[in-house]
């Protein structure tokens, strides 16, 4: 009789213990991924009684907070975003009904402490026994407002974006994109989220245009290809170039820009420092056959281009910089008979970038070759004010010795 007994104890312990293993893995452990699923209504109710963890800037403003409110008898935690339109690119919204974007979406598990560890996942599964309201870890980025501001004024009334970062460490001070919306709509009135007489088409207020808008670099790439040509020792900042106001490519002419009162500017002879100082076309058109396609390419790869942006935001809001061929992005496999060179090294030639790409090839000039991924995410903290998560980037050369030359020159 005892060993029956027996047997039937350690049956039922082992019954309780699959039963606790499996409530602990779909509460816990798979909570995020089933949350996830948009279709899941059960899910989409159930992460409103989790109470988000803040979302702060640097100096500690609040850019995401959260408002209880009883529904049907449940309490539950919604989203309300005190500094509104000026950072609402960044930041993103969380809501019931239209799912979540920005940071609230790329570092949700973060925000509803759904980030699965052992500790977590024990003290989450005691909380729900216990009926107790799950606390989310706040996140501190590394934006100011201050700066952010002065984007956004510098922005006003047109269509593009703006990325402040610093060159040594690679935080992210501002990102501003325009036309913006106001977060605090999307919850009950989306169709007030409009840009009405917006300076681009379509206006797509949602678009955060600093990660995921494609723009025609221009002249802003030549540091790319004067970083090449330093690079290949075929030029140094003192060589010369015969500039008569253009360069032959192709049988076609192509300009320089022409000069404030009328004419195309024609510089003589310049060299390439005054070439990269003026932005002159023919310099780069003339160091762009002499490199070859091939060779522009390989740096832009080095500078990031053909990845996406390294930054803590939804995959689906960020895109590639490169050449791009019927909105599609495009590596030549014969780039010589494939790509104008000419035309390449002054950023033309279906080349199309983001924002935070150019601020990434700006930066990395600015610190001596030394790439510094960019960040938005300083610190994770927990509900007792502790730092569970520190956030920082590794350095990353992007060639040779060239890029002190070029930024004395």
């Amino acid at each position: 009789m005892n060993r029956q007994i027996t047997k039937l104890a350690v049956a039922s312990l082992i019954l309780l213990a699959a039963l606790i293993v499996a409530t602990t893995y779909w509460q816990t452990w798979a909570s995020a991924g089933l949350a996830e699923k948009q279709d899941n209504a059960i899910q989409r109710v159930a992460q409103f009684r989790i109470k988000r963890g803040l979302i702060r800037a640097a100096d500690g403003t609040i850019l995401a907070t959260n408002v209880r409110r009883k529904v049907g008898g449940q309490t539950l935690y919604f989203r309300r975003y005190p500094t509104g339109r000026l950072f609402a690119d960044l930041v993103g919204y969380s809501t019931q009904g239209r799912s979540r974007a920005g940071v609230e979406q790329s570092e949700n598990a973060y925000l509803t402490s759904s980030n699965a560890n052992l500790s977590t996942i024990f003290n989450k599964t005691i909380d729900r026994i216990k009926g107790v309201t799950i606390t989310g870890n706040d996140l501190i980025l590394s934006v100011r407002p201050s700066i952010q501001r002065l984007a956004n004024q510098q922005l006003a009334g047109k269509c593009g974006a703006a990325v402040v970062m610093n060159p040594k460490t690679g935080k992210v001070y501002a990102l501003a994109s325009q036309p913006t919306y106001d977060p605090n709509l999307v919850e009950n009135h989306f169709n007030l989220i409009k840009a009405p007489g917006a300076p681009c088409h379509p206006a797509a207020p949602l678009l955060n245009r600093a990660t995921d808008g494609l723009f025609t670099p221009g002249s802003t790439f030549k540091v790319v290809t004067a970083t090449a040509a330093l690079d290949s020792h075929k030029f140094t900042p003192e060589s010369t170039f015969y500039d008569p106001g253009y360069c032959i490519e192709y049988g076609k002419q192509v300009s320089n820009a022409a000069s404030p009162d009328g004419p195309v500017e024609s510089f003589g002879h310049p060299t390439l420092a005054l070439g990269l100082q003026h932005s002159i076309n023919s310099v780069f058109c003339n160091v762009g056959k002499a490199l070859g396609a091939g060779t522009i390419l390989e740096y832009m790869k080095k500078f990031g281009f053909y990845k996406d942006p390294p930054l803590e935001t939804p995959a689906n809001e960020k895109v590639p910089s490169g050449l791009y061929n019927g909105g599609r992005l495009f590596f030549p496999s014969h780039p010589a008979t494939q790509v104008d060179p000419g035309r390449l090294a002054f950023g033309q030639e279906r080349l199309a970038v983001t924002p935070l790409q150019m601020a990434m090839v700006a930066s990395t000039i600015a610190n001596g070759g030394v790439a510094m991924d960019p960040q938005v995410l300083n610190r994770v903290v927990d509900a007792g004010g502790h730092t569970v998560v520190r956030i920082g980037r590794s350095p990353r050369h992007c060639g040779g010795q060239s890029r002190p030359r070029l930024r004395a020159s």
